[in-house]
């Protein structure tokens, strides 16, 4: 039995008082309305309708049953209804997570133009550098960047590529000396991002030569501004996301080192749990994002 077919028999039924408008109405035999009624009342264990061949009338236990049915039909509709607006539009709460120093090098200054061109989307932003779980924690979308991105069920959509550089600040060259090849960071003070896939291991490449320095880091932080802080300090040399350092470097606060050596690339990705039946909400940040970054 379609139990949702049947009380939408049922409920016909009751309020045209008849089967075969009720047919009619439904476009069924009748046939397939008394089939209905009578699979309902099996599920039911009660006698619903009392009925000859010339007229019908609800028992006292089918206007009871009648009074939820409804109700919980009318409810449904009620739901299929308050979709409608989100279905159509752009509109709703979009719940996204994005790494916080992407957001506020890249993204941050651009938003309130976008919920000026969605005014139907209420933006909740979570700015965390961990890899949340989106599914179980809610989200609708997260930006992510890494070297390689895992296999997943996630959909992953590109966004950027950024480039990564060997950086310090002036001073600090001036007291410790500019390394001349990645062996020499052995002797550096290095400042490390915790939170990066390559955090333990710097990876340097030179006309198809690949060297991998393990880093010992006396300072440790799961921020790339608070690295960045530290190399303004001049406390130490770190491999760096350039769009992060690039105004610096153009003023002057850093300077690169092994620029003849190419260093790791990060990706950025928009990933979101699945393609079908993508809210307007989703697809309407997704190309704010995408031309974003592309602008940029």
């Amino acid at each position: 039995m379609d139990r949702f077919t049947a009380l939408q028999v049922f409920r016909q039924v009751a309020e045209l008082n008849g089967f075969a408008e009720a047919g009619r109405r439904l476009g069924l035999s009748p046939a397939a309305i008394s089939k209905n009624i009578a699979e309902l009342e099996a599920h039911a264990g009660t006698r619903l309708i009392n009925r000859t061949t010339r007229r019908m009338a609800l028992t006292e236990e089918g206007r009871i049953y009648l009074e939820h049915v409804v109700r919980g039909l009318d409810a449904l509709t009620e739901a299929d209804e308050a979709l409608s607006p989100l279905r159509e539009g752009a509109s709703g709460t979009l719940r996204v997570s994005a790494p916080m120093t992407v957001t506020l090098t890249r993204l941050s200054t651009a938003i309130p133009r976008f919920l000026s061109l969605h005014p139907g989307i209420t933006l909740d932003l979570h700015l965390d550098d961990r890899r949340v779980d989106l599914i179980r924690e809610g989200f609708d979308l997260a930006i992510r960047g890494s070297d390689s991105l895992e296999d997943s069920s996630l959909i992953a959509r590109k966004l950027a590529v950024m480039p990564h550089v060997l950086c310090a600040a002036p001073s600090y060259f001036e007291a410790r000396g500019k390394p001349k090849a990645p062996s020499d960071l052995r002797w550096h003070n290095c400042v490390r991002f915790s939170l990066s896939g390559h955090a333990d291991v710097w990876e340097f490449c030179k006309n198809g030569r690949t060297e991998r320095i393990a880093v010992a880091a006396r300072y440790s932080v799961a921020s790339s501004l608070a690295v960045r802080d530290a190399l303004r300090e001049g406390f130490g040399l770190s491999l760096m996301p350039y769009p992060y350092v690039a105004s610096d470097l153009r003023e002057g606060r850093l300077q690169c080192a092994l620029e003849d050596w190419s260093a790791v690339e990060t990706t950025l990705y928009a990933v979101y749990p699945s393609r079908q039946h993508l809210a307007p909400k989703i697809h309407a940040f997704l190309d704010f994002l995408a031309e974003e970054f592309r602008r940029s």
